[in-house]
């Protein structure tokens, strides 16, 4: 008999690409298992992508909050509850571990309710509403507690290969032209202190363009699309993508031969989908959110401050990327 798991994950891009891997652990485990996802609607497309997935059932919390007492959004977030409740489970396992996605979702969901005990969840206070809590020690990268949170809500051995996000296959046959003749620079990110320098990233474009490979600069709002303008301005071999969807982004990313990226989420991106990556990292520590995968790089600061990173290191680490 089919298993029927209510995952509640809803953001950010690179908590909900980090839960991935544990739905491959449960197919391999146990075979005849599907999973409905409830995800921010921003992300929604991204659980699509696993082959395990049957139904994604968008929330929009972020947006409901700025406004929540209006007539529009009750009526939204009761058309939500009809869609959760479509589905009796045999198991919700709640991997977001907050408040807000224990109190407004996971309670309301039919079946039984897993997820992290008082002392694993970011905000203990979520496990109240939870039926079997579950210990995962907060030392672990943010994947492998995903992981041990599914192996204990679903009563399965973990395996201790490393994890399989599943969803690059997804983008086989969606490859641009040039696949493999260009890399990706993911230059955006939500914090300011996160940013590498234009000048830094000027200078590594112009070193790559030794390779004969093209750079392609994704964006997503006007002031990064403008910053993207201004790190081509006089280089060739560099083009500035028109707006994009998560898919089509994905796509560009899955055909990259390489990727350079500041902590953000497309980074998250380029590991899922199994893309040699280096990711730039200055205040940050990447030991337990940073990159997971195979070939997936660090390049930190000593000093802690994207400035003291140079062009010359990662384009150095780069090269052996692009010729290894």
């Amino acid at each position: 008999m089919t298993l029927r798991v209510l995952i509640v994950k809803t953001s950010s891009m690179g908590d909900v690409l980090h839960t991935l891997p544990a739905l491959t652990d449960a197919c391999q485990a146990l075979g005849d298992v599907r999973f409905d996802w409830v995800v921010e609607e921003n992300f929604a497309q991204i659980p699509s992508w696993h082959f395990a997935v049957d139904r994604v059932i968008p929330v929009a919390i972020r947006r409901w909050r700025k406004n929540w007492f209006s007539n529009a959004i009750r009526q939204e977030r009761k058309a939500f509850i009809r869609q959760l409740r479509l589905q009796q489970y045999d198991y919700v396992i709640d991997a977001q571990g907050l408040i807000k996605s224990a109190f407004l979702i996971t309670r309301k969901a039919d079946g039984v309710k897993h997820g992290l005990d008082k002392r694993s969840a970011r905000e203990p206070i979520a496990s109240w509403f939870y039926d079997v809590k579950h210990y995962v020690a907060k030392d672990l990268h943010a994947v492998e507690r995903i992981r041990q949170l599914f192996a204990k809500s679903l009563q399965y051995s973990l395996s201790r290969d490393v994890g399989d996000y599943a969803i690059a296959k997804h983008f086989v046959t969606h490859l641009p032209q040039d696949h493999g003749q260009y890399l990706v620079f993911l230059h955006s990110t939500t914090r300011d202190n996160k940013h590498w320098t234009e000048d830094a990233w000027r200078e590594l474009i112009a070193l790559v363009e030794s390779t004969g490979l093209k750079v392609k600069l994704p964006w997503g709002s006007q002031l990064e699309h403008e910053r993207s303008l201004r790190l081509a301005q006089g280089f060739s071999h560099v083009d500035v993508l028109p707006k994009l969807s998560l898919a089509e982004v994905a796509s560009v990313l899955a055909g990259a031969k390489a990727v350079v990226s500041v902590d953000t989420g497309l980074s998250h991106l380029a590991a899922a989908l199994d893309k040699p990556n280096i990711t730039l990292y200055g205040p940050t520590d990447p030991q337990l959110i940073g990159g997971y995968g195979s070939n997936q790089n660090s390049l930190i600061s000593a000093q802690k401050n994207m400035q003291s990173i140079l062009a010359d290191d990662v384009f150095c680490q780069l090269s052996s990327l692009i010729h290894g």
